[in-house]
């Protein structure tokens, strides 16, 4: 699941027991106090930037040293291999990093403990992302990577027509219609595959819309609404008009970036990643291509927020270690690196305002301005099967085998049975 790369690209990581360490005779050895060995475990640290800031930690903390291991390149694999070692009442984990979206879950199911708020400076971050990282009203991780979706455009082509990117949802279906095809491109691309990133766009396009899927409880179910419909009608009409092409049901992040670097769409949903991998040398769009909020009815639309949270294993033997691991990875200093060498969005609010910082990521005060307006996917218990309704459900809306009446009515049915069994 490329999001996740752009969600991060993303450090998922679990700091767990030093992997050398095997038998209760090796583990008696181990610090009573709290602190001790760990591993940090990653969905694939993919621009390198990890180990540097690990070896800083060890040189500084050599009796609490971290070692590295990364899981398979995929956000699904990952949470498997997490949720499986977690439901066997292992202690291997110390410190998760996971998903924003799995934070309501792993605490519903015990497997994270409860934070105290005041051990972190939670007023130093964005507003939005605190969010991610609670549940039931309880901290129950902290912020470490943060995203949200946007809207890449043609600039050069807009210049082209005389045209400003567009501001609502009437603009971009008007250029998409109208000036893609004149200039032999398509006009619309999110992620449209059935997978995790449908999820992000079918909600991004219900809350920019008024409405929302589920309450902030996660067990009501919100989404029987006419802002909802709406904003299933905007993707299912897109497709019947053709402004959304049919190549596009098709696209995860990678698929759509690739689309659009190749020259083939007009506008683009996705996440900030892609702005770097767009202006490489190679890309056909470098320095042709601009970035703006994604757009809604009346203005400015409502992005999801992505990244992720490190989390502490109820389980875990080093609490301790595990809390000052955290507060390293959150610490300025370290989200600074985050940016600058891991290409990641950084949680800390003030790096967003930094002169030198803006220079070098032109797309940061843009990035700002949509996490600031940013949602949270759905909080539940039992994400994963709200997210594979929600997947079912808009794959047949704009496949056209359902209405956006049909398929509203039909989620929210699917959904009620879920939060049944929250």
């Amino acid at each position: 699941m490329r999001w996740m790369r752009a969600a991060g690209r993303a450090l998922l990581v679990v700091a767990v027991v030093l992997a050398g360490y095997s038998g209760f005779g090796a583990r008696e050895g181990l610090a009573s106090d709290g602190r001790g060995p760990m591993t940090l475990v990653t969905a694939g640290d993919l621009t390198g930037y990890l180990a540097p800031l690990l070896d800083d930690w060890n040189a500084g903390h050599p009796r609490e040293p971290v070692t590295l291991v990364e899981l398979p390149d995929s956000a699904d694999e990952t949470r498997a291999q997490m949720i499986s070692e977690l439901r066997s009442g292992s202690n291997r984990f110390d410190v998760l990093n996971i998903d924003v979206a799995w934070t309501s879950e792993f605490a519903a199911a015990g497997w994270i403990s409860p934070l105290d708020r005041s051990r972190f400076p939670l007023d130093a971050f964005l507003r939005p992302v605190v969010d991610t990282a609670t549940f039931d009203g309880r901290l129950y991780a902290v912020p470490y990577v943060t995203n949200a979706g946007l809207l890449y455009y043609r600039k050069d082509v807009l210049d082209e027509e005389g045209e400003r990117p567009p501001r609502t949802w009437a603009d971009l279906v008007r250029q998409a219609s109208t000036i893609a095809p004149k200039h032999g491109l398509d006009g619309y691309a999110g992620q449209f595959l059935p997978y995790e990133g449908l999820t992000v766009n079918v909600t991004e396009a219900v809350h920019s819309a008024g409405g929302s899927i589920l309450g902030d409880d996660g067990a009501r179910v919100t989404v029987d609404s006419a802002a909802a419909r709406a904003g299933l009608r905007f993707l299912a009409d897109g497709v019947r008009d053709g402004w959304i092409s049919r190549d596009a049901l098709g696209y995860k992040e990678e698929e759509s970036r690739q689309a659009f670097q190749e020259g083939r769409l007009l506008f683009l949903r996705n996440w900030p990643y892609v702005y770097a991998d767009a202006s490489a040398p190679e890309s056909k769009v470098a320095g042709r291509f601009g970035v703006v909020p994604l757009p809604g009815p009346d203005g400015p639309g409502s992005s999801v927020l992505g990244g992720s949270n490190l989390a502490v294993s109820s389980r875990s033997r080093h609490p301790a270690s595990a809390a000052d691991l955290i507060s390293y990875l959150t610490s300025e200093r370290v989200q600074r690196k985050v940016l600058t060498e891991g290409s990641l969005p950084p949680v800390r609010a003030a790096l967003y305002e930094d002169p030198e910082l803006m220079r070098a990521y032109p797309y940061l005060s843009t990035l700002r301005q949509s996490v600031l307006a940013a949602v949270p996917r759905p909080k539940s218990a039992c994400y994963d099967q709200v997210s594979l309704a929600v997947q079912a459900v808009a794959q047949d809306l704009m496949a056209r085998r359902e209405t956006p009446d049909q398929a509203v009515a039909r989620l929210a049915r699917e959904l009620g049975g879920v939060s049944r069994t929250d």
